[in-house]
């Protein structure tokens, strides 16, 4: 098989031989990566940051960090097979992503660079157009639609309503000026904008759009997804795909990358590619070397740094690569940066060239209103101050529309009167009070607080209204389950994908009241769809811990709904019980205390390097628990920085099952009693216990419900499951946690991080230690890095911000 030929920039004088063969890439959603939440790229060993916000290593590739061994460039023979790793993986806050996607440059939290950033993990140069295709192709097969199809169905009904409602508009708008109220947007503008030398306005025929009003209190009932179908694999001719082999064969790129490339472009995949060789860069786990030597390949001499397709595609890619690192948009200047790195001579004419082809969307979000002339005794003018800077942001249109959406959403619900049908809740605290009498609430807290938003279901239920409680996680939602009953507890997943209280005539939730908890890993997209799956006059509650990690996906709906201060915000006064508690609490506010632990509820373990962390852990695990705590194995959680590394997951996984259940791996590596991590989707991942295999897949029991794991699928969404990283463990609680810290795990640290891994803990916390005063340092100092969102702005342009 041919490798895609990787060089310098098109036009240079580097020998094209030479080039020929490139390492493999990461792919976007590795099963390492997709089963962590964040997307960023990953280097693995160390968890990084998925936010890079503007001007950060948004714009250039993430240097590798110690016990990292994820490869910058790769083979895109790797990169057409298939994976379902989120590119969620710890990223952004050690935020993004640990989920498994992620190109090979997305950041993810798993492995974090010194700055505090996290970057997401790049096990493996699997595609996520494979993924998408195969776990498309065994849905259709499955006698019943996975809860992952039928949220990959859910988003895409979605993005097409979105769309449809944006082709209705009677007149076209500049991009990003209806969320701004300003008429301003192709590139022609950003720099006229930003030199103040003229008006965007200038640049458009159109009219500007009215300014935004409040929602009104009585409107329309939106049109609203209804329950997701079975996801379908799109269906490729055999004549399509042949021509795109053909095309990738002269191009000297892998054939195995065919069906990526039709399910990406289309069935005219391979006349796009030859009009434009760099749209082969929409492929996930493309990277622009690659695609600049298969452009070189198929355009010979005319094929030049300079050129107009060029410029729009690597425009694209940098704010994918964003989106998988958690931002929803990024500064205008640092999208010249990156586009600068990239050899492309004029970067303004390349932002110009990509938002007039509509590439990009330019957003002006917080424009202060001109100001108003002033009245002097004598009715003189009094000269004007200069207006002061204002960035400019470009994004995609698919995180645009879904913020848009949200927005809308979040002010309808707040605007509607609330539905009571007379019913009289019952007495409840400052939470149930608030939710009494507000379409939107917030609520804060650590793992105590559960039972405050849990309270709110029952109150509701009370009353008569229609209520449920919804989690993160499978784990999640059996400990909310326990506080208001089996009937009223799901996963938000669940919910979309139709495992819920039904849906009325309109497609809506048939339910009054819905408090989601663990409400800090709603990204964007996801919390869009659930926002406009809610009836009016529903109430909405947001509960979650601001002090964990991010979500896998873009955007900060929760940490955005909270700076809008736009609905009451109940914290919660509750503390975390117990040494393990107090020691989290502490943390939360950027103090690391010693604790009282009379009966070992926290135990450091020094070590001096990172062999010595993993014979401890075992020892810890297998050993030493069972025997003083009485905590079997099976209930004790490993949690390590990254995947890479001598004390990562890989390394300490290998180490626990040959301690724990050795055996010759004859299921695809796995064996009967295996304890695995299978990564679901982008961010969420579930644990489970192998119980055998067939010629369908492979059987697994997660808590009680059996899951098929298709066997295309094994390979690329299971992994062993004894150690998890931080994202990848988000959601969850065990009754015993040791977290690993390796000395080379130390610029992999943040607040959010270590505040995540330890607040696993139900009862015990063993801390494997070897990173020294970088372990204070980072729980003082570093916090994650921020992403670039536009929610806050939106809300406030809907809604006046709460007193």
């Amino acid at each position: 098989m041919t490798a895609l030929p990787q060089g310098s920039a098109p036009g240079s004088t580097a020998d094209e031989s030479a080039a020929a063969e490139v390492a493999p890439e990461p792919a976007k959603a590795t099963a390492d990566a997709a089963a962590d939440a964040v997307g960023d790229p990953a280097v693995d060993g160390a968890e990084a940051a998925a936010a890079d916000g503007p001007g950060t290593t948004t714009a250039a590739e993430p240097e590798p960090t110690p016990g990292g061994d994820s490869e910058t460039t790769g083979s895109l023979a790797q990169v057409a097979e298939p994976a379902e790793e989120s590119a969620a993986t710890d990223a952004q806050g050690s935020e993004g992503a640990e989920g498994e996607t992620g190109t090979a440059d997305a950041s993810t939290e798993e492995s974090q660079p010194a700055d505090g950033s996290e970057t997401a993990d790049t096990e493996g140069a699997e595609g996520e157009a494979g993924t998408t295709a195969a776990s498309g192709a065994t849905d259709a097969q499955a006698p019943e639609l996975s809860e992952a199809a039928a949220e990959l169905a859910a988003q895409r009904e979605l993005r097409a309503r979105i769309e449809r409602r944006k082709a209705e508009k009677e007149a076209p708008i500049p991009a990003g000026t209806k969320l701004s109220g300003r008429a301003a947007d192709l590139l022609a503008a950003v720099r006229a904008v930003e030199s103040g030398e003229k008006s965007g306005a200038a640049f458009f025929g159109g009219p500007a759009p009215a300014p935004r009003k409040p929602a009104p209190a009585q409107q329309a009932a939106p049109v609203r997804p209804r329950a997701p179908e079975p996801a379908q694999a799109p269906a490729t001719s055999a004549e399509a795909l042949a021509s795109v082999r053909d095309v990738l064969t002269r191009g000297g790129a892998p054939e195995a990358l065919a069906a990526q490339v039709t399910g990406v472009l289309g069935e005219q995949a391979a006349e796009r590619l030859g009009a434009d060789p760099w749209q082969l860069l929409g492929v996930p786990g493309v990277r622009p070397e690659q695609a600049d030597g298969f452009a070189r390949a198929l355009l010979g001499a005319e094929c030049r740094p300079d050129d107009e397709r060029r410029a729009a595609a690597l425009v694209g890619w940098i704010l994918e690569r964003a989106a998988v690192q958690g931002h929803t948009a990024l500064a205008a200047d640092d999208v010249r940066k990156a586009l600068a790195a990239r050899s492309v001579p004029d970067p303004d004419e390349a932002v110009q060239q990509a938002v007039a082809e509509g590439v990009v969307l330019v957003f002006q979000d917080g424009l202060a209103d001109e100001p108003e002339p002033s009245e002097d005794a004598e009715g003189a003018e009094s000269a004007a101050e200069p207006a002061e800077p204002v960035e400019v942001l470009l994004g995609l249109d698919r995180y645009a529309l879904a913020e848009e959406s949200l927005a809308d959403g979040l002010a309808r619900l707040l605007n509607s009167p609330v539905r009571d049908d007379g019913s009289v809740w019952p007495e409840g605290g400052e939470l149930v009070r608030a939710v009494a009498g507000s379409g939107l609430v917030a609520h804060t807290g650590g793992e105590a607080a559960r039972a405050e938003s849990a309270a709110v279901v029952t109150a509701a239920a009370a009353a008569g209204l229609r209520a449920a409680g919804a989690a993160h996680t499978a784990d999640g939602k059996l400990r909310l389950a326990q506080l208001t009953g089996p009937l009223a507890a799901f996963t938000v997943a669940g919910l979309l994908s139709g495992d819920g209280p039904g849906r009325d005539a309109d497609g809506a939730l048939a339910l009054d009241v819905l408090v989601v908890q663990d409400a800090t890993q709603l990204d964007v997209e996801t919390a869009a769809m659930l926002v406009e799956s809610l009836p009016d006059g529903c109430r909405l509650v947001l509960s979650g811990d601001p002090g964990v990690l991010g979500p896998a996906g873009a955007g900060l709906v929760f940490h955005d709904v909270l700076a809008a201060r736009v609905c009451p915000v109940v914290a919660s006064r509750l503390p975390d019980p117990g040494p393990v508690g107090e020691l989290v609490s502490g943390i939360g506010i950027g103090e690391l205390n010693q604790v009282e632990a009379p009966g070992k509820e926290v135990v450091i373990v020094p070590v001096r390097d990172a062999g010595e962390a993993v014979h401890r852990c075992v020892q810890l695990l297998a050993d030493s628990i069972p025997r003083a705590i009485g905590i079997p194995p099976e209930q004790t959680q490993v949690i390590t920085v990254g995947h890479g590394g001598s004390a990562g997951t890989r390394a300490l996984n290998a180490a626990l099952k040959q301690r724990l259940n050795p055996g010759p791996g004859r299921f695809g590596g796995f064996d009967p009693a295996d304890k695995v991590a299978y990564a679901q989707a982008p961010g969420r991942t579930a644990i489970g216990t192998v119980v055998g295999a067939d010629a369908e897949g492979l059987r697994l029991d997660c808590a009680g419900t059996p899951v098929l794991v298709p066997k295309e699928r094994v390979e690329s969404a299971l992994r062993h499951g004894w150690a998890l990283t931080a994202h990848q463990a988000v959601g969850m609680r065990w009754p015993a946690v040791v977290a690993v810290l390796p000395g080379d795990a130390a610029q992999g640290l943040n607040r959010a991080w270590v505040y995540t891994a330890f607040g696993r803990a139900e009862r015990h916390l063993s801390v494997v230690h070897g990173v020294d005063q970088a372990l204070p340092r980072a729980v003082a100092e570093i916090l994650p890095a921020p992403r670039t969102t536009r929610l806050t702005p939106l809300l406030h342009g809907l809604l006046k911000t709460a007193e």
